[in-house]
């Protein structure tokens, strides 16, 4: 998804780092699997990986951060460098992934504030025979989204002169006139990711192409949130309801192209933005770890990498 530091400066004027132990876990987690993963997955390491994606793979601020693809925020240690690393393909891989990437961004140029990059797609060849793409959170514009249901959240409203103490807002605001704004988004990004997956699929004939979702966000209830975002129980179902919403659009699309949908969201679940700051994938709007806001952090990188890994083995 996109980077939210500049969002949230602006609207709020407003993984832990790993220690030596926790680095070594990592370590050994990802070098646990590469025998068993790699073992089992030839058709896939045939050939080379392309990484395609978002800032969710990507990775911002997990150090260290790679200069290419320029202004990308891209991480060594985001979930494609790791699959990368455990099936042996590190000297074969392309992780054309960047922070802010849409869906039109695989066939097109992106614009960042250090330059322009080509279209991600470009990195595809006859040779490909892996592709994880990981892309849609920009396309319905979730992390202003999650901003905006944080303002509306903790300025009280006013209607009709009178102190409104809607206890959903955010639904509210974004249902309101009885259209669901975020549906329209998903349902418009459906037919674009339809066209870029038969676009890799002309590109990399032979390539196993794997589409993976986004981890969760936020608990499906409860008063966790209120606290480290300041939104409330009924706003978290709500954001959350439409997280499974855009994750099931992946799930379809990934079915009807003939690609296999990696599901992140289920193993994620309970180390979401406000869970425990030691166990948790995704950072709050103040990370306590280096991660982007509303971001994975080195943890949640190796639950998706794990998830991806899973997937590959499940498929030879």
């Amino acid at each position: 998804m996109m980077r939210p530091a500049a969002i949230l400066a602006g609207t709020l004027a407003g993984t832990l780092m790993p220690a030596a132990c926790s680095g070594t876990q990592t370590a050994a987690s990802t070098s646990s699997q590469a025998s068993s993963a790699a073992a089992g997955a030839d058709p896939v390491t045939q050939g080379s990986y392309v990484a395609l994606g978002d800032s969710y793979t990507s990775g911002p601020d997990i150090p260290d951060q790679a200069s290419d693809p320029v202004g990308c925020a891209r991480s060594d240690r985001n979930y494609p460098a790791l699959v990368a690393q455990s099936l042996g393909l590190v000297a074969r891989t392309q992780d054309m992934s960047c922070s802010a990437a849409r869906i039109a961004n695989l066939t097109t140029s992106q614009s960042t504030d250090d330059g322009t990059n080509p279209a991600q797609l470009s990195a595809l060849t006859t040779d490909t025979t892996l592709v994880t793409l990981g892309i849609g959170g920009n396309d319905v514009d979730f992390t202003s989204v999650l901003t905006k249901c944080v303002e509306l959240d903790l300025v009280p409203s006013f209607l009709d002169g009178a102190l409104s103490m809607d206890s959903a807002p955010c639904h509210a605001y974004y249902t309101s006139g009885g259209v669901d704004k975020i549906q329209q988004t998903i349902q418009s990004a459906d037919g674009n990711l339809t066209d870029a997956l038969a676009r890799i699929k002309t590109r990399a004939p032979h390539a196993h192409v794997f589409v993976v979702s986004y981890p969760d966000l936020l608990p499906s209830s409860g008063t966790s949130c209120a606290h480290t975002l300041g939104i409330t129980a009924d706003d978290v179902a709500f954001l959350d309801s439409e997280e499974l919403r855009l994750n099931s659009m992946l799930q379809q699309r990934a079915a009807d192209a003939g690609a296999t949908y990696v599901d992140t969201y289920t193993p994620s679940e309970g180390h979401d933005a406000c869970s425990d700051a030691a166990t948790r994938w995704i950072e709050p709007l103040a990370p306590a770890s280096p991660a982007a806001p509303l971001h994975p952090n080195a943890i949640g990188e190796q639950g998706m990498a794990d998830a991806v890994l899973h997937a590959i083995k499940g498929t030879t």
